[in-house]
This record gives structure tokens, C-alpha cells and sequence, in this order.
């Protein structure tokens, strides 16, 4: 699979809205709707020993058990395999940590050993490019716990970088309002989406909305955001509960001062557009956090293969068709 593949696999998403693509697959004989296509990845092609751009199965299962440790248990599970306390492990002691991180992962313990079931790979997961890459063709390198911290970070931001190029799908370096709310939404219950679906297509009737471009920078610090939503949760019922409204810079102030990041008035025009469901100047809290919260347990622990793509083909054609028309 391409860098790309990996992103849709592991990130739900929607066609972008500027392609006339709005289903998966084609019939035989019939021409294949234009291409989802995705800017090349620099990041993914250093582990890519043999210079065929592709990322294999092995490393693939690899990336999505990366992708599912938490910063702070990687870095426990590396101090206690680093026996004499220097900030590096080995090799070996570096497939051990593996190992237990897999153990915990839906997807990488499901294939034991690194093995898929029925299909004799030949390698271990935590054989090839990667382990390469940061032990040396010998293997006898050393992997600094600063340096392996470091890569996991770059993995995510490398992961929105993706998702960005998939919706800037006419490379302008910006993705339209539209396509900034269907990123949102595409980790939303199957229960829920219809709904969330009409609101991202009321956008074409608001030409304010409508006409908002959203940049790379801040598509990146909403995908922050994302990763901080323990305490920006917290902050937006706490302050909820406290004075019964969240308004618009209640919601950027919760941002900025508890997690940090900054967000534009487009981007929170945008969100308060899908999620303020009564149009009343008030945040449905439960509804934001409880679809951005499945989305990041969905890259965690990343679906079976086909899985939304099921969900797409059961969500009714013709409010698909007129959303991203």
C-alpha cells in the first residue's frame, strides 16, 4: 500500500467534496470514477528500503500499533526494558517493547506472532525498514528514548499532513469549508451521521460558511486539539455546567488556555455550524466530544479492513450525492 492507503486506512474519510468521486469501487466495464489522490510522503519514504514506494504489511501492522501507544506508556514499557539506564535500547530489547505494545492492541495481537492468520509472511512485524531505520542493517545501532519519542509525534503529524492533501484535492493549499466539516464528522456513529451529514450540506445555503477556506496550519492545530481532548473536554462541560451556555470564544479560550492551541474564528464558525444543533449561539458539547473522542479511538485502534466502507454504502446515495454536489 501507498502512504496514502495507510492514511484512509487507518483515518476515516469522506471523498473530498471538489472530486466528482461519491462511492467506493466501479462496476465492470465502467470507468473508474477520478482518482482520491494524495501528495507524495517524504516521512514514509525513508523507511523505504527498496525505493518502491510502497509500505508492506508487515509495516503497515507495525505503523498501527505505533499509532496506538500512548506517549506516556511507551515511554514506561522503554525505561523498564532499558536495563542500565542510559535513555537507549537495543535491538532486541526494542522487539520486547514492541512485542508488549502489540500485546495491548486490537488489531496487532490479533495477528500473533506478526503473522496473518492463514498467510505466511516470513518476517516479523518488527523486522524490515522501520527497525532498519533505527538500528542499522546490522542491527547494531542503539534507539534513544528522545528519538523514538520524537517519531511517534512526526507519525501523527505526518498522518494529518495526508488527510489535508486527500481534501485539498486541487493542491490549492486549502481545503473549503465543506471538506474541513466532512473531516470532522467521518468518525461519527453510523446512528448519527444522516444528521451530521444534513448539517455539513446546509453549508452551501450560508454564504459566509460557504466561502471560508481552511489552511493547512489550521487543520493541523484542530488535529491538536484533537489529541489534548482529556482536558479541553473537561474545561467545555466544566464551564457548561458552571454558566449553561458555551459560546463561540468560550470555545477558542477553552482551547488556548488549557491546551494550548489556537483557533481561527473560521475554524470555530465551521464547528459551531455542524455541532450548534439548534442554531442558538450554543455548543452541543456531548455531540462534539463524543464524535471527535471516536475518532481518536478509531486511529488507536484502527477498524477492520471494509469496515466504513460498509458504513458508507448503507448511508442513503442521494443525500450523499447532494452533499458533495
Amino acid at each position: 500500500m501507498t502512504p496514502a492507503d495507510l492514511m484512509r486506512a487507518v483515518v476515516p474519510v469522506f471523498p473530498p467534496s471538489e472530486s466528482s468521486r461519491v462511492r467506493e469501487g466501479s462496476l465492470k466495464g465502467e470507468r473508474s470514477p477520478s482518482e482520491l489522490r494524495c501528495a507524495p510522503s517524504e516521512f514514509f519514504m525513508l523507511f523505504d528500503l527498496d525505493n518502491d514506494g510502497l509500505i508492506s504489511f508487515n509495516e503497515y501492522l507495525f505503523f498501527i500499533t505505533l499509532l496506538s501507544i500512548p506517549e506516556s506508556s511507551f515511554s514506561v514499557a522503554f525505561k523498564m526494558f532499558d536495563i542500565d539506564n542510559n535513555g537507549e535500547i537495543d535491538r532486541v530489547e526494542f522487539k520486547k517493547v514492541m512485542h508488549l505494545m502489540r500485546s495491548q492492541n486490537r488489531q496487532g495481537a490479533s495477528h500473533s506472532g506478526g503473522l496473518r492468520p492463514g498467510i505466511k509472511l516470513g518476517r516479523f512485524i518488527e523486522d524490515g525498514g522501520l527497525v532498519d531505520y533505527f538500528f542499522g542493517k546490522e542491527g547494531k545501532s542503539c534507539l534513544q528514548h528522545d528519538k523514538f519519542v520524537q517519531f511517534l509525534r512526526d507519525l501523527h503529524t505526518e498522518l494529518v499532513r495526508l488527510e489535508f492533501a486527500h481534501y485539498d484535492y486541487k493542491s490549492r493549499g486549502s481545503i473549503s469549508a465543506k471538506d474541513f466539516a466532512l473531516s470532522m464528522i467521518a468518525s461519527a456513529d453510523i446512528k448519527h451521521l444522516n444528521k451530521l451529514l444534513r448539517r455539513v450540506g446546509e453549508i452551501d445555503k450560508d454564504s459566509h460558511i460557504s466561502n471560508i477556506r481552511i489552511s493547512e496550519d489550521e487543520f493541523r492545530n484542530f488535529a491538536e486539539l484533537r489529541r489534548r481532548l482529556q482536558p479541553f473536554s473537561l474545561a467545555l462541560f466544566s464551564y457548561g455546567l458552571v454558566n449553561g451556555l458555551l459560546r463561540k470564544d468560550d470555545f477558542q479560550r477553552a482551547a488556548s488556555q488549557v491546551c494550548g492551541v489556537t483557533l481561527t474564528n473560521n475554524v470555530v464558525d465551521i464547528v459551531f455550524h455542524v455541532f450548534d444543533a439548534n442554531r442558538d449561539g450554543n455548543l452541543s458539547v456531548e455531540e462534539l466530544i463524543r464524535v471527535l473522542e471516536k475518532r481518536e479511538k478509531d486511529i488507536a485502534r484502527p477498524v477492520e479492513d471494509g469496515f466504513f466502507s460498509c458504513c458508507w454504502s448503507c448511508i442513503n446515495r442521494r443525500s450523499i450525492s447532494r452533499i458533495l454536489s
